[in-house]
């Protein structure tokens, strides 16, 4: 015995979850579904793939980064404590 499944050509979902949205984020999300012609789960699976690709495009390489400082003679020793200075005052107002 042999079992055809159709999709449809829609994914088969396993999860649901419900979010809290304000007015306006959810007028967005609503707006985008009816241009895009496809449901608000849609909408957000789109947005999380295009995040995610838009992050990891823009990502500066670590190694291509150290190679640049070593090439460069490094940081500047007065960008780099003025840089940590202001670190330690931002870390302070947090803690007041």
């Amino acid at each position: 015995m042999s079992i055809m499944v159709h999709h449809d050509g829609m994914q088969t979902m396993g999860y649901r979850t419900t979010f809290a949205f304000d007015n306006d984020t959810m007028r967005r999300l609503r707006n985008l579904a009816a241009r895009w012609q496809v449901s608000q789960a849609e909408v957000v699976r789109r947005a999380l793939s295009q995040a995610e690709t838009l992050e990891c495009s823009d990502a500066p390489n670590p190694l291509d980064a150290l190679k640049s400082y070593h090439a460069h003679g490094g940081l500047d020793r007065g960008k780099a404590e003025k840089y940590l200075c202001e670190v330690r005052e931002s870390r302070e107002s947090w803690r007041s």
